[in-house]
């Protein structure tokens, strides 16, 4: 890698806050899933859409950031992450349109999705900040320490 690291790993309060985040949004919808009234095939369709959707931006983000530290990233690879979040986004979007939920459950599901891939791609960026932040702090290693000999106290010692 041809970085340097000039800046901080992310504080231990953004790192929870995110990870905080990323289960509010994704317990949020799954509880919101669980209790909205819809057919079976429609909730898998919403639980897969999900799975899909934090799938498809943590590789976004991982590819961006391979390509932002000149870490060799397939090009093909690169816009089928693109491709792949638009596609997540958008089928959300086409569902939640032709579902028959009344518009404060759609814009739940909306937001909670949102914020369930957002708060993904801050926690796979702090992993990787706090990798990239370890990889360039030089290795702590403790030595025993040296058992130094008391000097004894009997007459031939003191001579």
């Amino acid at each position: 890698m041809n970085i340097q690291n000039t800046s901080n790993p992310p504080t231990k309060a953004f790192r929870y806050s995110a990870i905080a985040a990323l289960l509010i949004g994704t317990v949020s919808y799954m509880i919101g899933l669980f209790n909205a009234s819809m057919a079976l095939n429609e909730k898998g369709y919403y639980l897969a859409l999900i799975l899909y959707g934090l799938f498809s931006v943590v590789s976004l983000q991982k590819t961006v950031r391979d390509k932002s530290e000149a870490i060799p990233t397939s090009k093909v690879y690169y816009i089928l992450a693109w491709v792949s979040t638009a596609i997540a986004i958008a089928l959300l979007a086409t569902g939640l349109y032709n579902a028959e939920l009344l518009l404060s459950e759609k814009g739940f599901f909306g937001m909670a999705f949102t914020l369930s891939l957002f708060a993904s791609i801050t926690v796979q960026k702090n992993v990787r900040d706090m990798q990239t932040y370890k990889s360039f702090q030089p290795e702590q290693t403790f030595d025993a320490p040296s058992t130094v000999k008391a000097p004894e106290n009997d007459e031939e010692s003191r001579r």
